[in-house]
This record gives structure tokens, C-alpha cells and sequence, in this order.
């Protein structure tokens, strides 16, 4: 597998979001806020019409869901944090896209440190962050 480097680039695939998304996520989640599925609800919101749980957009940047997958042996989730820019509906195709900015070494374990993207399809950014990833070794032998 290819080593890991600062400025290394990918993409996760593009998703159209749909009711069943929302539904789905409330069902794992509990979190049954009516700005999620409710529609005569959320027209007396400043938004409109129903919004993507924000947890729900950040677990589409995960790594693993990524073409990383592809390209490294493995990796954990130490940390993650996000900002949301812009909300998110039904009908809306997201891509995730993750960039690594730093790699270092602690101890002897390797980690690595993504900004993470999510737009839409207007070019819309709807979410920035980061992941923190301990990157795995495969074990020779």
C-alpha cells in the first residue's frame, strides 16, 4: 500500500440525500427533532423545509467510506471536529472530500491529520473540518 502524505488527496462517493437517509438516522441516532422529517414543521423554520441531522453530514467524511481505503492498510479515528456552513436537504447530492495536511510519528504510531469537505451540488460548502487518524502498519510476516 502506498505510505501516506501531506497533500495527498480523496473522495468519497457522492450521495443524493433522501428522506430514507433522515429516517434512517433518527432510527440509529434517537434523535427524532421534527426539522428532520417533519415538513409542516419545518416551514415555520428559517429554513424552510426539513435539514440534514448535522452528525449525519459529518459521518459522510468518514475515511474509510473513502478511496483511502484503497490506497492504505488501515486506520483509527483518534479526534474529529466540524463546522456547518450550509444546511442540507432532501435532494441533495453531497461529496466528501478529505485532504491530509500533516503526518507524524508518537511513540512509535503513525498519525495523520485530514481537512475535511463536504459540498453539494451548487459547489456549496456545507461542512469544513478535521479527522485525526492513527495510520496502521500491516504486520509483516
Amino acid at each position: 500500500m502506498d505510505a501516506i502524505t501531506e497533500g495527498q488527496c480523496f473522495e468519497g462517493p457522492s450521495k443524493t440525500l433522501t428522506d430514507a437517509h433522515f429516517l434512517m438516522f433518527s432510527g440509529v441516532t434517537g434523535d427524532v427533532h421534527p426539522i428532520h422529517y417533519d415538513v409542516e414543521y419545518a416551514k415555520s423554520t428559517r429554513f424552510g423545509k426539513p435539514v440534514a441531522h448535522g452528525l449525519l453530514l459529518a459521518s459522510l467524511t468518514a475515511l474509510g467510506a473513502s478511496n483511502a481505503r484503497e490506497r492504505i492498510d488501515g486506520f483509527v479515528l483518534v479526534e474529529q471536529g466540524s463546522s456547518f456552513m450550509t444546511p442540507a436537504c432532501v435532494g441533495d447530492t453531497v461529496t466528501p472530500r478529505l485532504e491530509v495536511e500533516r503526518v507524524w510519528s508518537d511513540d512509535g504510531r503513525r498519525f495523520c491529520r485530514l481537512r475535511t469537505t463536504l459540498v453539494n451540488q451548487r459547489g456549496e460548502k456545507l461542512l469544513e473540518g478535521f479527522h485525526v487518524y492513527r495510520v496502521l502498519e500491516r504486520k509483516s510476516g
